[in-house]
């Protein structure tokens, strides 16, 4: 598994940690060829006309473990198909038996910000029998994340004094202040990363994963994307609906409230969020003996602690602060493991009342956060049409706050960070946006596509998935009852359900529900229990980097 302070592509010294800038090839592209791969048909550009981007050429070299990586050029713009290229990191892993593979798994992260090519290396070992059986697992760095020319606005100084001045109980002038550091941030990508700002929406990124299809030799597309993954699932439909296998679309999105209706989407996800902490309090209070935390009343214990943490911050190991904050920013990814993980945060909040700075929710966010921040906030801006309307965005920011009370004003006046805050840089980006996709997203004539929804999901909420189901032409919705982000490798039914389809291509029946969610524990556990990842007790903390349940 990676490590929550690994950084992809970086070594341990100061002078190895920046990744690359843009890596375009100035010359005009030359073009490449494939054996043993039938010429493509020609694509239809974003600007309407045609014109065949050259397939990239894979030269494959051992990384260890097994994986091979190479890298590709793909380019920059698709309105320019042989102009300048950008280069992604790519990884895979053979099938054992390759007389007997059925082709090759894309597996794609959430964020945006996740590194496509730790996923499958931290995930491999963990996926099914079956899976690794019949398939090459394939995965690469989206443009802009990681070894693919990461994007950064703000560096790890900036954003460290950032977070550590935000508030978890913003006073009551915190919104014009909110909006002057959201201006700085999107001023800071353009003057630093503004050659590659346009050309990192999910339109392109989907565009890239049909070159990559064509130049493993592939005909049609099999694919499992959680989360953010899911999204650029549904445009790769949308775009090419002819060439989907099968699509696993987990944790979903509603791609027409995301993409179009952005505040609409963003209020669904800060209500979940609080949802989701707010059961995780009313179970504390139900069962004091385990949980540990509020004397009787952890909803108002809870939000005195923010507040003293906030009036005196808790000094950490490594010479920082820990406020209020920083309580907020590690329950915002931290509630994600479901209810298996409650024990575990109500342990940790008694030791943040106890000013211990052992608790993993006092740790402020690593460097390697910062590495999925700034891309989390560029690719959404790029994605995501925000009306530039002052009013407006003050009259939204502000009743979001006040409707998501337990963790949504820490968020809605904090610097920009994930999601469903990025209405305040995202109303003043500077950059064009030719790569950004608004539809439709039927995906007319596809073959059927699997959309995963939890019903307690604070990160994707469930009537997203819903809403993917109903617009797609072919879909078919599973549902997970259960707190927590994603189904996959949290449920052995839906592990279960999601191998079956990939590998044979058996739909699962219309209504199919899954109710095998890993119930609290009486005590913290210390070793994952069967079919679940307890990534978060392990290591202490979740700094964003995702992993898949062991369903082996």
């Amino acid at each position: 598994m990676t490590t929550p302070e690994h950084r992809p592509g970086r070594s341990g010294g100061r002078a190895g940690r920046r990744l690359p800038r843009l890596r375009t090839a100035l010359a005009a592209a030359v073009s490449f060829a494939i054996a043993g791969t039938a010429a493509p048909a020609m694509a239809t550009q974003p600007d309407g006309t045609t014109g065949q981007p050259p397939v990239p050429s894979l030269s494959w070299s051992d990384c260890q473990g097994g994986f091979e990586c190479a890298d590709a050029r793909v380019p920059l713009d698709y309105r320019d198909p042989q102009g300048r290229t950008i280069t992604l990191a790519v990884i895979r892993k053979k099938a054992p038996d390759q007389a007997k593979k059925k082709g090759t798994l894309f597996l794609q992260p959430g964020g945006p910000g996740n590194s496509g090519v730790d996923f499958v290396r931290g995930n491999y070992a963990g996926l099914p029998a079956a899976m690794r059986d019949s398939f090459d697992v394939f995965g690469y760095d989206v443009r802009g994340v990681g070894r693919s020319s990461q994007v950064e606005c703000w560096d790890d100084q900036t954003y460290t004094q950032a977070i550590t001045a935000a508030k978890g109980v913003p006073g009551p002038d915190a919104y014009e202040p909110a909006v002057r550091q959201a201006a700085a941030f999107a001023q800071a990508c353009q003057d630093k990363a503004g050659e590659l700002l346009p050309y990192v929406g999910t339109e392109y990124v989907a565009r890239d994963i049909d070159l990559l299809r064509q130049a493993l030799g592939e005909d049609q597309l099999t694919y499992y994307g959680r989360s953010f993954g899911s999204y650029i699932g549904t445009v790769y439909a949308a775009l090419f609906p002819d060439r989907v296998r099968a699509l696993v679309l987990d944790g979903a999105y509603d791609p027409e409230l995301h993409t179009n209706r952005p505040y609409a989407s963003d209020r669904s996800q800060y209500l979940a969020l609080d949802g989701a902490m707010s059961r995780f309090l009313d179970w504390c209070a139900a069962d004091q003996a385990t949980c540990g935390f509020g004397d009787g009343d952890p909803r108002g214990a809870f939000q005195k602690l923010k507040a003293d943490l906030d009036a005196s911050p808790v000094p950490t190991a490594n010479g920082g602060q820990a406020n209020g904050y920083t309580l907020v920013y590690r329950l915002l990814f931290n509630i994600n493991a479901g209810k298996v993980i409650w024990p575990s945060l109500g342990e940790a909040l008694r030791k943040a009342q106890q000013r211990d700075n052992t608790s993993f929710l006092l740790r402020p966010p690593s460097a390697a956060s910062y590495d999925f921040l700034n891309p989390n906030v560029v690719v959404e801006c790029v994605d995501r049409d925000y009306p530039r309307d002052a009013h407006l965005l003050k009259w939204k920011v502000t009743s979001f706050a006040k409707a998501a009370p337990l963790l949504g004003p820490a968020l809605a006046y904090g610097p920009p960070l994930y999601d469903h805050q990025h209405a305040t840089t995202c109303t003043q980006w500077p950059a064009e946006r030719v790569s950004r996709y608004d539809g439709s997203f039927r995906a007319e004539g596809s073959a059927p596509i699997l959309v995963l929804g939890t019903t307690g999901d604070p990160d994707t909420p469930y009537q997203d998935a819903v809403a993917l189901s109903r617009q797609l032409d072919n879909g078919r919705l599973l549902t997970f009852q259960a707190e927590g982000h994603t189904a996959f490798g949290r449920s052995v039914c839906a592990t279960e359900a999601v191998t079956g389809y990939l590998v044979d291509l058996k739909v699962p029946a219309r209504g199919t529900t899954c109710a095998d969610e890993t119930q609290p524990p009486s005590v913290t556990p210390k070793v994952a229990p069967p079919g679940t990842t307890l990534g978060a007790l392990r290591h202490g903390v979740s700094d964003r980097l995702e992993r898949l349940g062991d369903m082996r």
